[in-house]
């Protein structure tokens, strides 16, 4: 992620009106379910466009691509699922409280779990804002749970444990809610050694 990149509020390609914003809500949820049913390959823009009932043209003026729609979804999530408040006594256990709520995000629905991995790994310039996005909120939730006195390499340190855990599932080489328990084996042994 770049310093000098802007983060506006909106993830999405421009600001929002109620009518746009109910638009793109109707178009994730419509993805959701065209992605446990079609799947990401077979999944595209066109075809969650016509099942939501908005014009394909609509739906590409807010999502530049499937990966971008996906991305989107995922930012959705992060930015509603609960917060450690950084209160713990023990920050060990809300920072491993942190991650876990972080890493089971998506760990229930196969399809997207899989989608999402893909997606923010691609080029695409809004995938690649939104994933500068979730990394930043990522850090903020980490440096939070940890406290005043968080050390900016040990969060990178447990960034990095979820980001290649992340990577490692959607590979297929674990479940989603495995991966969830090695992150907080691999981040407990750096939190101890911290």
């Amino acid at each position: 992620m770049s310093d000098s990149e802007p983060l506006e509020l909106e993830a999405t390609r421009r600001r929002l009106t109620g009518k746009q914003a109910d638009t793109v809500d109707k178009l994730t949820g419509t993805a959701l379910r065209v992605l446990a049913r079609e799947g990401f390959a077979r999944m595209t823009i066109r075809m969650v466009a016509a099942e939501a009932g908005v014009a394909a043209a609509t739906a590409y003026t807010y999502f530049s691509s499937k990966e971008h729609l996906v991305a989107e979804i995922f930012w959705r999530r992060l930015r509603t699922a609960p917060v450690t408040d950084g209160d713990d006594p023990d920050p060990v256990a809300g920072t491993i409280a942190e991650l876990r709520t972080i890493a089971l995000l998506v760990a229930d629905e196969q399809e997207l779990s899989g989608a999402v991995t893909h997606a923010l790994l691609g080029r695409d310039p809004d995938v690649r804002h939104l994933r500068a996005r979730i990394g930043l909120e990522i850090r903020t939730r980490l440096t939070r749970a940890l406290g005043p006195a968080a050390d900016p390499e040990l969060v990178e340190a447990l960034e990095l444990v979820y980001a290649g855990a992340l990577v490692r599932a959607g590979m297929g080489y674990e479940s989603y809610a495995d991966i969830a328990d090695r992150i907080e084996r691999a981040a407990l042994r750096i939190l101890r050694a911290a």
